[in-house]
């Protein structure tokens, strides 16, 4: 892996999807020093040995006890005159030691400006986005089967099953905590399991889910009404006539969009295509989300995929649609696939 695009100062990384991005290694105590085409990995004796073996070829380790006071130390005496970091990840103790110990060096402050060099995906990371959700799809279709004898489980049994099927017992890291939901429970949009929630016939279902392969995340999310038999993948019929209408609403916004959506396209107007749909059929207050997110060695990366958003899409960003209705205490549905800008469309990962 390598930047796509060159940042015109040496930088500083501390998050471990950064560290991986530049080194194809990481642990949770580093700091990775970016100077050009020159990268420097500094690490406690704790990963040392470890850091030596994996960092891809030409990136210098270096042990310290003392990270900040290291990688300012190597700035000064390699008269680096100005350094860029992420005021998102760097605590206020490790800013005020870096400004104290570089004086007279300047320290520019960039949000997000990784993510933004990795927003747009080479087709070997889109390759293992690929990978990844057709893992999680399989997975889905196992719990799919589980689910089918399991009746008179609670969400929190049933939570710790999705996770053993989407790891496949420990294969494979999980993107995010899953969200399995009953009915009412289903109309937070995040939300937790609930033990006294027991699955019974003619229960609503929300799954949102997604595993990693090869550190690059996945995420989906269906719905589906219990009868004893469940497909995430078909087509689902509520007996309830008001849900059914909520269920088809959101499937119609989540295609229109992904249909419609355009490479140099900004990106809230991709999301106005998924809620026009929603707003137009009534439902538009319960839309309480934005419509999608990047996604990458992180779960939520660049570009957000929000009515605030001004970003452009363009060729090779991946990023989620799933617009969603929520009840309060009634119902939630979710629907969300993957996409890939390609040719200047969406192709569904």
């Amino acid at each position: 892996m390598h930047n796509k695009n060159k940042l015109n100062s040496p930088y500083l990384l501390n998050t471990e999807s950064a560290q991986y991005y530049e080194c194809s290694y990481s642990c949770d105590h580093a700091l990775v020093l970016v100077c050009g085409d020159e990268k420097f990995f500094f690490t406690d004796g704790r990963y040392d040995i470890e850091a030596r073996a994996y960092v891809h070829r030409g990136v210098e380790v270096i042990k310290a006890q003392d990270l900040v006071l290291s990688v300012c130390q190597f700035v000064i005496q390699n008269k680096i005159s100005s350094l860029i970091y992420d005021p998102l990840y760097t605590s206020v103790l490790d800013f005020e030691r870096m400004k104290s110990l570089l004086s007279g060096i300047e320290l520019r402050a960039q949000t997000n400006f990784h993510q933004e060099l990795r927003k747009v995906k080479t087709n070997e990371e889109i390759e293992k986005i690929r990978r990844s959700q057709k893992l999680n799809k399989e997975a889905f279709k196992r719990f799919a089967e589980f689910l089918q004898i399991s009746e008179g489980k609670n969400e929190k049994e049933l939570h710790f099953w999705a996770q053993a099927f989407l790891s496949q017992n420990g294969q494979y890291s999980l993107s995010f905590d899953p969200i399995f939901a009953l009915n009412g429970n289903g109309a937070k949009a995040h939300a937790l399991p609930d033990e006294t929630s027991i699955l019974q016939k003619g229960d609503w279902i929300l799954f949102d889910a997604g595993i990693k392969y090869e550190r690059y995340c996945s995420d989906m999310t269906r719905c589906a009404y219990f009868d004893r038999e469940i497909d995430f993948f078909k087509s689902q019929t509520h007996s309830h006539s008001e849900f059914q209408k909520i269920y088809e609403v959101v499937r119609e916004a989540k295609e229109y969009a992904i249909e419609n959506l355009r490479e140099g396209m900004r990106a809230k107007e991709i999301d106005a295509l998924a809620r026009s749909v929603i707003e137009k059929k009534g439902f538009g207050q319960y839309f309480t989300h934005s419509t999608g997110h990047g996604i990458g060695l992180d779960i939520h990366e660049l570009p957000r995929i929000s009515p605030k958003s001004d970003e452009i899409v363009s060729e090779g960003m991946v990023f989620s649609v799933e617009p969603g209705i929520y009840l309060a205490q009634q119902i939630g549905v979710r629907l969300e696939d993957l996409v890939v800008i390609k040719n200047g469309r969406a192709e569904v990962l």
